[in-house]
């Protein structure tokens, strides 16, 4: 036993920064069985349907990260080209991290992220007319 152990120890990890990833998953958070097909890249890190993900990399694809936290998406952003891309926050350590939205993910859910800067402001919509004073 000792020596499977020792074997299990040693054995090379994966690096996903130089590798497909093709490992299925379930998410933690809406329990959705996750498949690497349908993602229309080489790498699916997020549940396509809440579009929650775990906290498993310091830098991207090296899953050398010990928190393994729920990374809940919290904004999207515009890459150069008009790729878009999601922003993850770590729930448990506070880390953010960008990855690229994939073939299926949820559009409602992609929108209903982009928009919600605009329906929860950080001042009353009403007031924009007596500040521009037209």
């Amino acid at each position: 036993m000792t020596d499977a152990k020792a074997v299990l120890s040693i054995a090379p990890k994966i690096d996903y920064r130089h590798s497909v990833c093709t490992e299925s998953f379930t998410c933690k958070v809406c329990g959705t069985l996750v498949v690497p097909e349908g993602a229309g890249s080489r790498h699916r890190n997020h549940c396509p349907k809440c579009l929650s993900s775990i906290h498993v990399d310091n830098d991207p694809g090296d899953r050398a990260s010990l928190c393994k936290g729920i990374m809940e998406p919290v904004s999207v952003w515009v890459r150069k080209g008009g790729e878009w891309a999601i922003i993850h926050r770590c729930r448990m350590c506070g880390t953010f991290s960008s990855n690229r939205i994939a073939a299926d993910d949820n559009p409602a859910m992609l929108m209903s992220i982009a928009v919600k800067p605009l329906a929860m402001t950080p001042f009353p919509l009403n007031k924009l007319e007596e500040l521009f004073g037209q």
